[in-house]
């Protein structure tokens, strides 16, 4: 998966598949440094309004630029 889903064209579960599959945690923060981008949150829960619905992927990664 390439581009983000799209919110209407996808299920909840899809967008949450994605987030796990983009931002993968690999148990060694020192290596990955993903936990510091998102301020100490897992990628899903930084990216739960995207992952609900709520705002789009671009809107969401925009707070963690």
């Amino acid at each position: 998966m390439e581009k983000p889903l799209e919110i209407a064209e996808s299920t909840a579960e899809e967008r949450r598949d994605y987030i796990k599959e983009k931002f993968p945690c690999i148990a060694d923060c020192d290596m990955c440094g993903l936990c510091k981008v998102f301020h100490g949150k897992d990628a899903e829960v930084a990216f739960a309004d995207y992952i609900d619905g709520n705002r789009s992927f671009n809107e969401v990664y925009s707070d963690y630029k």
